[in-house]
């Protein structure tokens, strides 16, 4: 038996168990879903690495001090990964995916920007961290992409990694004279994601 159908019902029985504990805890999460994923507290979970005792390298996830505030208990569908152009096999989280102006593109299209509030809401904190306007940044994805990255990128921002620990000062994003974020995104102070 292959690893691929051991992982799918290893996964279908924690979501099983969950269900009927009504608890999603980062740490029992398979890694396959890690990534994207928020805990019943309300926190994200983080997928990290780690070297093993025979020096190979192993993944686990972990619960992230990053609180989100209109989300608990989510596990990020397949759906949303894709059309957001995410990848769940991540280690941590970076602004860097800010410089691609593929991902940039995807984050900012309507199947993720208007379908995906959990992504969305997390590159919206990231993009924050880093100085950035998401919804202003996709507003000027849309109507001229190429000008929208020469701004970002002299701008200085997403000049590299962001970590949790660099997101607590982070001002939330001002709504004034800003293109509205999708219902239910960016609205609340402080840091709401890695």
């Amino acid at each position: 038996m292959s690893s691929s159908p051991i992982m799918l019902l290893f996964f279908a029985l924690s979501i099983l168990l969950q269900g009927a504990l009504g608890e999603i805890v980062c740490e029992n999460l398979p890694t396959e879903v890690c990534s994207f994923s928020i805990a019943s507290s309300g926190k994200r979970c983080l997928l990290e690495n780690y070297e093993s005792d025979n020096g190979k390298t192993g993944y686990q996830c972990r619960t992230s001090e990053v609180v989100v505030e209109r989300m608990a208990e989510y596990i990020e569908t397949d759906e949303c990964v894709k059309a957001c152009g995410v990848d769940r096999n991540s280690v941590g989280i970076s602004s860097d995916t800010l410089l691609e102006a593929k991902s940039v593109s995807k984050i900012c299209s309507s199947s993720c920007y208007q379908n995906c509030p959990n992504i969305v809401d997390l590159y919206v904190n990231l993009a924050a961290g880093e100085g950035v306007y998401l919804p202003d940044l996709c507003e000027k994805q849309r109507t001229n992409p190429h000008r929208a990255m020469i701004e970002l990128l002299s701008s200085g921002a997403a000049a590299g990694p962001v970590g949790s620990e660099n997101l607590v000062g982070a001002p939330a994003p001002s709504g004034v004279g800003a293109a509205p974020a999708p219902a239910g995104v960016g609205a609340a102070p402080g840091p709401t994601s890695m």
